[in-house]
C-alpha cells in the first residue's frame, strides 16, 4: 500500500488533470505586469514562435505574482556553503533511512532500468531524495510565478528563465498541465524529480506506458526520465564515478599550481587528465579509462580537514542535473549510504 504521504499527492495530480486544459486558467485580470512592454513582446514573441495565442499567453502572465523572495533564494543558494556545511543538509539519517525504504519498494522496477539504462539504481534514488526528499517537498512556490519573477527581474538569469517560461507555456499546452496551479522550487523546477520545463519537455519519460509523462505522482514515470536524462547526458554503463585520492607533497607544496588545477563550486570544466594528475604524482586507482580522461581534481573542506577528491566523467554527468560539485558529491555519497542501508 502506499504511504499516506503518496497517496495525498495522488489526489493533488488528480485535481491538477482536472482542471481546464486551455493555457488561461482564469479571465484575465488587470495587471500592470502585462502592460510592461517587455512582457508584451515575450507574449508576442512565444505566440508567434509556438503557434499560442497570444491573448491566452497574456492572460496566463495577468496571473503573476512577482516575488522578492525568489530572487532573494537564487542569491543564496544552499551550495555556495563550505562542504561540512553543505553535507549534513543530505547526508542525515532520514535521508538514508527513507531512501532505503523507497528502494526496497521499489526494487524490481528499479532493477529493470538499471538494466535498461545502465544508471545504479541507489543513483535515481538518490537524485528524488536530495530533490524533494522521495515526493514529500515538491516546493512551494507557483512555479509561474517563480519563472517570471526570474524571467523579468533577475537581470543576472533573465535570458534563461525567459526560455523556462516559454517552455512551461509550451508544457502546458502538450502536457495539460495547469499553468496557475502548479508548485515548485524558487526556480521553477518542478515534481519528484524537479525538472525544469525545458527538460521535462525534452527528458521525461512514460515509464508506467499509460500516455502520460507524469512527474508529481508516477514513481515509474519519475525514475525513468531521471534515468534517461542521466544517459543522454552521457552516463557510461559500469564506469567509476569518484576516487578518493592522496596528494603528493610537492604539489601541496606548491598552492598556486595547485588552486589551478582544482574544480570549485559551479566551475565544472575539468582542468586535468587522467594521465596529467598520475604525471605529477597523484595515485589515481581505477583501471577503466584512458590517460586522456578529463578528471576533476575537487578539495572538500571538512570542519578539520582537506579531503581530495577526484571526479570521473560520470561525476561530470551528475553535475548536468544540478550545477554544482557539492550538489553531485551529495548525491553521489548518499547513494552509497542508500545502497549499503537497503541491503542491512
Amino acid at each position: 500500500m502506499s504511504p499516506p504521504w503518496l497517496r495525498r499527492a495522488a489526489l493533488l495530480g488528480l485535481a491538477l488533470t482536472l482542471l481546464p486544459v486551455h493555457l488561461a486558467c482564469a479571465e484575465p485580470a488587470g495587471s500592470e505586469f502585462t502592460e510592461r512592454a517587455d512582457v508584451r513582446e515575450f507574449a508576442r514573441e512565444i505566440s508567434a514562435r509556438n503557434g499560442l495565442n497570444e491573448a491566452d499567453v497574456l492572460a496566463g502572465l495577468a496571473q503573476v505574482d512577482l516575488q522578492d523572495s525568489i530572487i532573494q533564494a537564487m542569491q543564496r543558494p544552499a551550495e555556495s556553503k563550505p562542504w561540512h556545511q553543505y553535507r549534513p543538509i543530505f547526508m542525515n539519517e532520514k535521508r538514508i533511512a527513507d531512501g532505503a525504504v523507497f528502494m526496497r519498494e521499489h526494487a524490481a522496477y528499479l532493477a529493470e532500468l538499471e538494466k535498461q539504462y545502465g544508471v545504479p539504481a541507489e543513483v535515481l534514488v538518490a537524485i528524488v531524495g536530495v530533490e524533494t526528499g522521495y515526493g514529500r517537498n515538491v516546493g512551494k512556490y507557483d512555479v509561474l510565478d517563480a519563472l517570471a519573477t526570474l524571467a523579468f527581474e533577475y537581470p543576472p538569469r533573465a535570458p534563461f528563465f525567459r526560455k523556462e517560461l516559454e517552455q512551461f507555456f509550451l508544457l502546458a499546452r502538450e502536457e495539460n498541465v495547469p499553468l496557475a496551479s502548479v508548485k515548485g522550487s524558487y526556480a521553477g523546477a518542478m515534481g519528484m524529480p524537479q525538472f525544469m520545463p525545458s527538460s521535462y519537455r525534452q527528458w521525461a519519460v512514460d515509464g508506467d506506458v499509460d500516455g502520460k509523462r507524469n512527474l508529481w505522482t508516477s514513481t515509474d514515470d519519475v525514475l525513468a526520465s531521471v534515468a534517461n536524462y542521466f544517459v543522454q547526458h552521457g552516463w557510461q554503463r559500469g564506469a567509476s564515478v569518484t576516487v578518493p585520492v592522496q596528494l603528493p607533497e610537492s604539489l601541496l607544496d606548491s598552492p598556486e599550481k595547485l588552486d589551478a588545477m582544482l574544480n570549485r563550486g559551479r566551475d565544472l570544466t575539468a582542468k586535468t587528465t587522467l594521465g596529467e594528475l598520475r604525471a605529477l604524482g597523484v595515485s589515481v586507482p581505477i583501471s577503466q579509462g584512458a590517460e586522456n580522461l578529463p578528471t576533476m581534481l575537487m578539495a572538500l573542506q571538512y570542519e578539520d580537514s582537506v579531503r581530495y577528491v577526484v571526479g570521473l566523467p560520470n561525476f561530470y554527468v551528475i553535475t548536468r542535473y544540478n550545477h554544482s560539485a557539492h550538489y553531485a558529491m551529495a548525491v553521489w555519497e548518499l547513494a552509497q549510504a542508500i545502497r549499503l542501508r537497503a541491503k542491512a
